[in-house]
């Protein structure tokens, strides 16, 4: 092996974002976490490895070799963690798949995009900053928002319903095929198919 050489190098890396802890576990910000945790039980692991300031996994996921990882820096501090595996791996800003709660989307509609703002997101514009791009893709799913007069943090901290759960269920199942998609045919592809 030659020397700084990557002994398991990755093809690409998908960051669910999240808050960290059983306090934060089911809510309507940890869609991301939701959604990783349940495409590592579906290869059959579990996001039980810690580096890059996260749990995480090397998962073969759509014909490649994906670092799946949830950062356990609390939600607003994510880019500190994708940043490190990024550099680690040296993997390129359109290989950095993210996926993240939207409160501006309804409950459990998807939206793929390719680049695009923070949108209000701290985890993403956090990402943003830590990357110096904001030219990688992105999975959102809605959460839909308070209503009028409702507090946006208690919402987004807040756990979903039962009736909104068995949406976001199959919401999360929807953007692992998303996912699948992207990596396989790209972005345009999985914006037709999913958006």
């Amino acid at each position: 092996m030659l020397l700084g050489a990557k002994s398991a190098a990755v093809d690409w890396l998908v960051v669910g974002l999240g808050n960290p802890g059983a306090k934060y576990e089911h809510t309507r910000h940890n869609m991301g976490f939701l959604t990783v945790d349940l495409l590592a039980e579906q290869a059959g692991v579990k996001l039980n490895k810690v580096k890059f300031k996260s749990a995480y996994n090397i998962i073969p996921f759509a014909e490649a070799k994906c670092l799946v990882m949830k950062p356990q820096t609390y939600m607003n501090l994510s880019g500190e963690a994708v940043r490190e595996a990024v550099q680690f791996y040296k993997i390129p800003a359109d290989h950095v798949l993210v996926i993240y709660d939207d409160v501006s989307l309804p409950v459990g509609k998807l939206r793929v995009r390719p680049t695009g703002s923070a949108g209000g997101h701290n985890g993403i514009k956090n990402i943003i900053a830590h990357l110096g791009t904001q030219d990688f893709p992105r999975i959102k799913i809605g959460t839909g928002a308070p209503g009028e007069g409702g507090d946006m943090i208690d919402w987004v901290i807040g756990v979903p319903s039962q009736a909104e759960r068995k949406v976001l269920v199959e919401s999360f199942r929807r953007a692992i095929d998303a996912a699948e998609c992207i990596i396989e045919h790209g972005c345009q592809k999985a914006m037709n198919d999913f958006n």
